[in-house]
């Protein structure tokens, strides 16, 4: 496994609960800056999976989590797709099990999951959440790639 594939996991865990606790620590729950905007942070708690789906549903997403991530991790590791040898599919993988992993902490530890960037009428979101989903449409661009080239299967 290269060495891109747990440093892109271990920034993202670092820089998702670092800024986590900040807003944990400086932003009152449901508190805005600024109050009104197109872009804000905003400190709240979801019990649920992104856009607010699954409410309640804590122990359930800790385990889709964890599947998930051992799902990611066997990918890293036996690399069963070609796509994913490049450095751009380590990128990814690391992206991708950083993001399941920064959720996961706060699910197991908190019971909830920390949002806090809120652009326009979209739910807020994380660190997390936008590592995750980078690394996920990564994947599929990859694979969408691999597929359009002959022989790529």
């Amino acid at each position: 496994m290269p060495i891109v594939v747990p440093l892109a996991a271990f920034f993202s865990v670092a820089l998702d609960q670092l800024t986590k606790h900040l807003v944990r620590t400086n932003i009152a729950l449901y508190d805005s800056i600024p109050d009104t905007g197109f872009f804000r942070l905003v400190h709240t708690q979801n019990t649920g999976a992104a856009f607010g789906i699954f409410e309640n549903a804590t122990l359930y997403l800790a385990v889709f989590s964890s599947i998930a991530l051992a799902v990611i991790v066997w990918a890293a590791v036996f690399k069963r797709f070609s796509f994913l040898e490049s450095a751009w599919g380590s990128l990814s993988l690391g992206l991708a099990a950083g993001g399941t992993l920064g959720n996961l902490i706060d699910r197991v530890y908190y019971g909830f999951v920390t949002d806090f960037l809120k652009a326009g009428p979209w739910p807020a979101f994380n660190i997390a959440d936008a590592s995750m989903v980078t690394g996920m449409l990564l994947i599929a661009f990859l694979y969408l790639r691999w597929e359009s080239i002959p022989g790529g299967r």
